[in-house]
């Protein structure tokens, strides 16, 4: 089933308000296995949206609508909604009672309130559960035209409480819809990875689709069917084949993230680990924590930006430091080394670097960024050089070490 989705309102043209709705439903619905087929964002000009609601609705079977369903004049997304499909408006006062009750007897009720409670006509009217504008279902013709809050704060929770369950009714079994499967791929990029790939990306079924996460790469597996039998063994089979060309590249599917997979490998061989970060002040253990169950296997970190923090808790030699600098391998190894002793883990992962904007030099450049894993025979190190802004480096190099990990895991258990 295609699927389009029209956000509306002014403040979406201007720069200053991010359309997170528009992300939010498209994961969404492609998790349903609906394909969306095109995203139109319109000003509060009702010219221009029943115009492309019209044309929305030539190519798609449904339409998601968000905002416009306020109680002032330039909120009119129900009324074009009506107008284009030819129905009446009515007036539901069973809603009436519904948002006075919102308000209730502390607070009086906005002028324009009741214009929140006309619907055109035979529509499936959906609750607000964190504001006063229900939203609703209107289908004809076999065409649907959901209409939804602009706040993503309201339009989330409605969808997922009350959009959700009359979709999976719309999408019975039998009606052909699309199956994905996302294979995350670290350390390949772009026109590597396609190059290994190239005769599947060729084909038409199923269609292959590369998207670059900047420290990882997506690879989106995609068929079409009314079966779901078959498809999961055509995914199962790409899968299959696609393992087989990448290998270790290859570090999670769908939602799985480099620190759930770290985290279940570090579960599975009974290892703690701990960190120490400097560059990246904290956020390697903070992508570590963000996985429930992490206090499994994770007994906590030092971010020791300064060289005394490095010194004075992670035993650093102060030689060390005075003739090889803070962002050396010299450090990166001995910080692996104190954070494990420190800490008493077993094993011990470490970072210091340059992230930028300033601090680096001709022999030291922005991004030359080195990675310690103390572990039960040594440390391992790792000199990195990455590219872009701070932010982007300091991502990379998490993700960096979280593979690193990942690979000493891997080989650990299958020795």
């Amino acid at each position: 089933m295609k699927a389009e989705i029209i956000s509306t309102g002014t403040e979406l043209l201007l720069g200053k308000t991010l359309n997170t709705s528009a992300f939010y439903l498209t994961g969404q619905l492609s998790g349903l296995g609906m394909e969306v087929v095109y995203h139109t964002t319109v000003g509060d000009n009702q010219e221009r949206l029943l115009g492309a609601l019209e044309q929305a609705l030539t190519r798609s079977q449904i339409v998601f609508l968000t905002g416009g369903l306020g109680p002032t004049a330039d909120d009119m997304t129900k009324e074009v909604v009506a107008h284009v499909l030819d129905l009446d408006m009515d007036f539901y006062q069973d809603w009436m009672n519904s948002i006075r009750d919102f308000y209730n007897e502390k607070l009086s009720l906005p002028p324009g309130s009741e214009k929140q409670a006309i619907f055109p006509k035979g529509a499936k009217i959906l609750k607000n559960e964190m504001g006063t504008a229900p939203g609703a279902i209107i289908e004809k013709n076999d065409k649907y035209c959901v209409i939804m809050p602009g706040p993503p704060s309201e339009m989330q929770v409605m969808f997922d409480h009350h959009v959700l369950p009359e979709l999976q009714k719309i999408l019975k079994e039998g009606k052909e819809r699309m199956y994905v499967r996302v294979i995350k791929v670290f350390g390949l990029g772009e026109s590597e990875l396609e190059q290994q790939i190239q005769d599947l990306m060729a084909q038409s079924s199923p269609f292959l689709t590369l998207l670059d996460k900047h420290t990882y790469m997506d690879l989106r597996v995609t068929i079409k069917t009314k079966d779901k039998g078959k498809a999961q063994v055509i995914l199962d089979n790409t899968e299959a084949v696609i393992r087989k060309r990448l290998g270790d590249s290859i570090f999670g599917v769908d939602d799985e993230t480099h620190a759930k997979i770290v985290g279940n490998l570090l579960r599975k061989n009974k290892l703690a680990l701990a960190t120490a970060e400097s560059c990246s002040g904290g956020l390697l253990g903070g992508r570590i924590t963000s996985e429930a169950g992490s206090s499994d296997y994770y007994l906590g970190g030092v971010v020791s930006y300064a060289n005394s923090t490095k010194e004075k808790i992670l035993g650093v030699n102060l030689d060390s430091l005075a003739e090889h600098g803070a962002v050396s391998e010299v450090v990166a190894k001995e910080m692996a080394q104190g954070v494990k002793e420190y800490l008493q883990a077993d094993l011990g992962l470490s970072i210091t670097g340059i992230a930028g904007p300033d601090g680096g030099t001709e022999e030291k450049p922005i991004g030359l960024v080195y990675i310690g894993l103390a572990h039960f025979q040594g440390v391992d190190i790792q000199k990195c050089q990455f590219v872009g802004s701070r932010e982007s480096i300091r991502n990379m190099t998490v993700e960096t070490a979280l593979n690193i990990l990942r690979l000493y895991l891997l080989k650990l258990g299958s020795t």
